[in-house]
């Protein structure tokens, strides 16, 4: 898996955990709807991790937590 997809399924999963849609997670932290069903549809492969940060600060989590998942311990290159 590489970084983006790791990225992707976290959103998700932060998500489903929280019991927001996508969409309440682009008004909680203040971000386009455009820029996050750009990244999550494949459009754009990256995000910023300014935009990440915007997301964890809507979810009153710290950009290291969002990062501390098993996602992201095998990334491919």
């Amino acid at each position: 898996m590489n970084i983006g997809d790791a990225t992707r399924k976290k959103l998700l999963n932060l998500c489903k955990e929280r019991n927001i849609t996508i969409n309440k997670l682009c008004t909680l932290s203040g971000i386009t709807q455009s820029t996050i069903d750009n990244f999550m549809k494949k459009n754009t492969k990256t995000i910023t991790l300014q935009t990440l940060q915007y997301i964890c600060e809507g979810l009153d989590m710290k950009i290291c937590d969002f990062f501390n998942d098993n996602l992201f311990d095998d990334l491919d290159e």
